[in-house]
């Protein structure tokens, strides 16, 4: 399932891949061929079966589509991290790359000449609930969602959940960039923005598929400091 080829991006254009971790064996078992040893011992980690194989799926499919961009095989893709943990290709910088999953879809941005990060959640109504927002999100935003109407509460969640973490990746900080140093739009119906003020960044948000929200951040400023 793929909602945008990866097809040589061009300089800060992004493109977006959507994937069904759900896969044949055969098709897992060609991917596993292409993992490195990290990745290989990373899958073997899992308890679960459905999660080892959601994990060697992803990787796969990563794989596949860094390839197509460098003109290599799947095998020959060479990921890295910086002291942040945030992925790079070592073979090209300048290709950013995101991936994120949820509940067996997997989305993928990349990006030439920029910054890029993407989230997708599955709109899990457990997760969603007043003590977590209140504890991630800023005051403006928590109450911005409690006065949405009872009905729009999770989507609202979920909106300010993926923004937030769409830019937290593409500012590539990790956890040490804390989810209240900022602001986003939560309410259904209204656009994706940032409310604080983040030069240099721009935010979008879309529906990748039923029961899941998703959102994308790219930007070519430099990462503010709080």
């Amino acid at each position: 399932m793929e909602m945008v080829a990866i097809d040589q991006a061009a300089p800060g254009i992004a493109t977006l891949a959507l994937f069904d971790l759900d896969l044949p064996r055969a098709e897992l078992d060609e991917y596993s061929f292409w993992l490195d040893a990290d990745e290989l011992l990373r899958a073997s980690r899992f308890r679960r079966a459905i999660d080892r194989d959601r994990f060697v799926a992803r990787r796969g499919l990563l794989r596949a589509h860094l390839g197509q961009e460098l003109g290599i095989a799947p095998q020959m893709v060479r990921i890295a991290t910086d002291e942040h943990d945030k992925p790079f290709l070592l073979d090209d910088p300048d290709l950013a790359f995101n991936l994120s999953h949820s509940n067996g879809l997997a989305l993928l941005a990349t990006m030439r000449g920029g910054a890029i990060g993407c989230d997708i959640e599955w709109r899990n109504p457990d997760l969603a609930c007043p003590r977590v927002a209140k504890r991630l999100f800023a005051p403006t935003e928590y109450d911005a969602l409690a006065a949405l109407p009872p009905d729009q509460w999770i989507t609202g969640f979920y909106n300010c959940w993926t923004r937030k973490e769409a830019y937290v990746k593409a500012l590539g900080l990790g956890l040490s960039y804390p989810l209240d140093s900022f602001t986003v739009s939560v309410a259904p119906g209204e656009a994706a923005r940032f409310t604080s003020d983040e030069k240099g960044w721009a935010l979008s948000a879309f529906e990748p598929s039923p029961g899941y929200q998703a959102a994308l951040v790219t930007g070519t400023g430099p990462s503010p400091a709080r």
